[in-house]
């Protein structure tokens, strides 16, 4: 291997990682793909994208992520939903992982979280697989080349797939691990291969260190109309739920797909491109993001391919239902050449229901918009999480709690506060089942979907007739163009409308018995847009 591209002012030796064969700092693309290849690490396919297989692990591992417990975060880390680590035995993990990675080759990219330069955050990312170099540079942002020569990261993550933790030793669930340890800003991840778990380290980091800042940093895409950033939507959600799809809109300018922050200044993406999930994805529904699966650089990964033709198969989900390619923004022809936007107009909250219930799209007051931030619910899609095999009904918090390090009512209060500064009008988008409960029903129409959101977003749908939805309490319009209207009223889409009220009073109960845990934290307007 030769030496990298760059001379970083600070190398790993500055760092105590020493003993290493060689390392690659900020190889560029054609770089990192020459070294996968030579390493047997994956295939190039068609256009040059880079087609990888991750292994055991085909989507995060959110119950083998701990924080490190320090003086510096013991009151304002959400112990409940984060698992501790004791600073020695992070200490060990450190130097075994440090003894474990002497004479073998790593990859560095030195890269930065954060569109706005008032709250940029520099990253170096340590990886064991040059593949896991081309995803994370992909996926964060890119400094200037004249940059990297100055280039002092502020938070370190050591990335080495081929490192099993001891749980005995090191204070951990199993073999696998992703800590993070905000006293020596340092993240480790060890004994999984899958990518996702590189940006989401550098997310849920955010999320602790941001709203210190006066910023709301969010699970979203967002969006702008063209030629008026102005007019910007941000659209919250779990995977699965069509963040990703719903935002790239060619009728708008896209800012992200997954991760922002809303600051005084407006929206801003966290990261310099896109993570879409692939599964039965189609040239005619989704053009470009199919179009970026034969691009040069595209990481595919955990899709079947024929071996000769190198043809990708959209619907062969055998090594999992979470395929997925990574790729710059840029290679979507509307994206946004800045990454940021200015204050949301909309606040789109997207659920995928797989009860059935809920309507396609509903509009929330602000309390509202509250409660369904803070309740998250949704539908675990197959594959984003390991042993999810069907989807399955949860509560996620802020559309996000496995990257929330603070409790959900700071998050909660800083959207309140947003939305309230800025008069955002707010939507809760039902992407999930429609006709009937998961099993039964049949997913809701993506046309139908965007025709509704088109209408939201160009202020059309606020002139429409509205009802009170007897279940929730929120409205819910009566017609849309461009949709049928026996859509917009869930009871009338079952064949049993009696099945459809049990299901409602069943789901109701979910979401009271769920949100009774925030009750003591939350103002009286947002206790009284509860239900149930």
């Amino acid at each position: 291997m030769t030496a990298g591209h760059v001379n970083p002012k600070q190398r790993l030796e500055d760092q105590g990682i020493t003993g290493l064969n060689s390392v690659a700092y900020n190889y560029i693309e054609p770089a990192l793909i020459q070294a996968a290849v030579a390493r047997g690490e994956g295939t190039l396919g068609k256009g040059g994208a880079f087609l990888v297989t991750t292994g055991q692990f085909t989507g995060r591992s959110p119950k083998d992520k701990h924080v490190v417990r320090t003086p510096l975060v013991e009151n304002t880390i959400w112990w409940e939903n984060n698992r501790p680590m004791d600073p020695e035995a992070f200490d060990r993990l450190h130097a075994d992982m440090l003894e474990h990675m002497k004479g073998r080759d790593y990859f560095v990219q030195d890269l930065y979280g954060g569109a706005d330069p008032s709250y940029r955050l520099d990253v170096r990312v340590v990886t064991e697989l040059a593949w896991h170099g081309l995803f994370i540079r992909h996926l964060l942002r890119r400094p200037a080349r004249e940059e990297l020569n100055t280039f002092v990261p502020e938070w370190t993550i050591i990335n080495c797939p081929s490192f099993k933790a001891d749980p005995s030793r090191h204070g951990c669930r199993t073999e696998t691990v992703i800590t993070m340890n905000f006293d020596k800003k340092l993240i480790l991840i060890a004994n999984t291969a899958y990518a996702g778990e590189n940006k989401k380290s550098v997310f849920t980091l955010l999320n602790y260190l941001l709203p210190e800042k006066g910023v709301m940093p969010m699970h979203c895409s967002a969006n702008h109309a063209i030629g008026n950033p102005d007019d910007a939507a941000i659209f919250f959600g779990l995977s699965g739920t069509g963040k990703t799809t719903l935002s790239a809109d060619p009728g708008r300018t896209l800012i992200g797909d997954d991760e922002h922050g809303w600051s005084d200044h407006g929206v801003f993406n966290f990261e310099g491109g896109c993570y879409a999930k692939t599964i039965n994805l189609s040239a005619e529904a989704e053009p470009e993001i199919y179009g970026t699966t034969s691009k040069f650089g595209t990481v595919v990964e955990n899709m079947v391919y024929d071996p000769e033709t190198l043809d990708l198969d959209f619907e062969d989900s055998s090594l999992t239902e979470n395929m997925r390619c990574a790729y710059p923004l840029e290679y979507i022809s509307n994206a946004s050449d800045t990454g940021m936007g200015g204050a949301p107009k909309n606040v789109i909250l997207l659920t995928c229901d797989a009860y059935g219930v809920l309507p396609p799209i509903a509009r929330l007051t602000p309390a509202q918009a509250m409660y369904h931030f803070l309740s998250g619910f949704t539908s675990k899609t197959p594959g984003t999480e390991r042993g999810v095999v069907e989807p399955t009904p949860t509560f996620s918090t802020c559309f996000g709690a496995p990257f929330m390090p603070r409790r959900p009512e700071v998050y909660g209060k800083l959207l309140q506060q947003k939305i309230a500064e800025h008069g955002a009008t707010c939507w809760l988008v039902n992407t999930g089942w429609t006709g009937g409960a998961f099993g039964t029903g049949k997913r809701m129409p993506i046309r139908a979907t965007r025709a509704l959101l088109t209408a939201a977003l160009n202020g059309s749908l606020n002139a429409v007739e509205f009802r009170k939805d007897v279940n929730f309490g929120f409205e819910v319009p009566v017609a849309c163009d461009g949709v049928d209207d026996t859509l917009l009223d869930p009871r009338k889409t079952w064949t049993d409308a009696s099945a459809y009220d049990a299901q409602a009073t069943k789901l109701v109960h979910m979401f009271a018995e769920n949100f009774a845990q925030y009750v003591p934290h939350i103002d009286d307007d947002v206790k009284a847009a509860a239900i149930g």
